[in-house]
């Protein structure tokens, strides 16, 4: 359907505000949120809050939970970080859930540290812009404008510093305010070519730990048993496991083992990763894993831990409701919202879970994510931001009724 004249009035708004929101990128994208720097995760989230509780929001911030010890990546010493939740919802109106995460992978110590514009104007790089800094920018932007056009709107902004690492800390979190709304919209970048992110494979990660007796290389080799030997035979058992085809995926990343090369190594370590597209695949993946593991006492021992915290993401007819919505508003904007499926996962896949009905790329168009060469498709700050505009705007009034053509 046409815009209506306030949808216009909204639009018209956040066209004018094309310099601001570049320099808001600007300033957020040179606050340097990876790495657990706790000062820069709490300065970002304290000045989205007061935006957000400038347009009459609520804050609460949740404690965040400890997570596996033996999982990689190491946690702040100061403790989990919290996980702030903005809410502003109007009763009997659609409760909308927004998704966002502060923090990014790139070291806060490195030298990517600036936006960098190209010379035409149409793409700049620099660390967490597309991943999420943009996202954060237009849906704050995008509520803002909102409420200055008078368009109603019913919502809760979350935001959690621990996406990246798996959102161990913030996972009570996003399972609890999932069952308190009825719609969730997460603004991860979009897919390469600009898709939306329609289903997601799950994931989860594993550890497989050797113990084996040490003993040194020239004097005593019979008596040592390697636990490097015994960590080998099962990585070379994981390697046979996989089955892209129906969809089962495990890798084996980061290695440790031994601490001298004559010395024979008593502990060998290696981690991984799985990826799976319904949940009795990953059922099948875990019990593959564990029937690796060894009793306690054997020589060598082998220790299977695995966390499998992000279950699939499904294609559901809700989901693809919502995301017709979204293609019609695209529609109505004169854009394009083509749908994809993809493996990677993100807090999408908890939200949908835990029992709301989500769709999670809403957020800005780039590429090289995770990368030194992070970029962001400059146009897209302002054609996303009404895209999210008009689609919340659309929800709070009317929830998820509208066009029921098949994906």
């Amino acid at each position: 359907m046409p815009l209506s004249q306030a949808e216009r009035k909204v639009c018209a708004l956040i066209e004018s505000r094309e310099s601001a929101l570049l320099e808001d990128l600007k300033l957020h994208v040179e606050t340097p949120t990876g790495g657990f720097n706790m000062p820069a995760l709490d300065e970002t989230r304290g000045r989205l809050a007061s935006r957000l509780e400038a347009l009459g929001a609520q804050t609460t911030l949740i404690p965040g939970e400890s997570k596996p010890d033996w999982l990689l990546g190491s946690s702040p010493e100061t403790g989990p970080p919290p996980t702030a939740v903005c809410a502003r919802l109007r009763p009997g109106r659609t409760r909308i859930l927004i998704a966002g995460h502060l923090d990014t992978v790139h070291d806060p110590k490195s030298d990517f540290r600036e936006l960098s514009i190209s010379a035409d104007g149409k793409t700049a790089t620099g660390p967490g812009c597309v991943d999420m800094k943009g996202g954060l920018v237009i849906a704050v932007a995008a509520l803002e404008a909102l409420e200055e056009a008078g368009l109603e709107a019913s919502w809760s902004f979350l935001m959690n510093s621990d996406e990246e690492t798996g959102s161990y800390h913030s996972l009570s979190a996003l399972r609890s305010e999932a069952g308190k709304h009825d719609v969730g919209l997460a603004i991860e970048p979009a897919l390469p070519g600009g898709e939306l992110a329609i289903e997601r494979m799950g994931a989860g990660q594993f550890m497989l730990e050797a113990h084996g007796r040490s003993a040194h290389v020239g004097r005593a080799f019979t008596e040592g048993v390697s636990a490097v030997t015994a960590l080998a035979r099962a990585i070379v058992a994981v390697s046979e496991m996989p089955d892209p085809q129906a969809g089962r995926i495990l890798n084996i990343g980061p290695l440790q083992g031994g601490t001298a090369v004559n010395a024979v190594p008593d502990l060998a370590r290696a981690w991984g990763n799985v990826r799976y597209p319904t949940e009795a695949v990953g059922e099948e993946i875990g019990a593959m894993l564990d029937a690796l593991a060894t009793a306690p006492d054997a020589m060598p021992s082998l220790t299977v831990r695995r966390s499998f915290n992000r279950p699939a993401k499904p294609l559901t007819p809700e989901v693809e409701k919502l995301a017709l919505k979204a293609r019609r508003v695209a529609e109505d904007l004169g854009q394009k919202l083509p749908f994809a499926r993809t493996g990677g996962v993100c807090d999408g896949n908890i939200l949908q879970d835990a029992g709301l009905t989500t769709i999670d790329t809403l957020g800005v168009r780039g590429g090289g994510l995770h990368t030194p060469n992070e970029w962001i498709e400059l146009p897209s700050i302002v054609e996303r931001c009404k895209l999210l505009a008009v689609l919340i705007h659309r929800l709070t009034v009317g929830g998820l009724e509208g066009s029921n053509d098949p994906v």
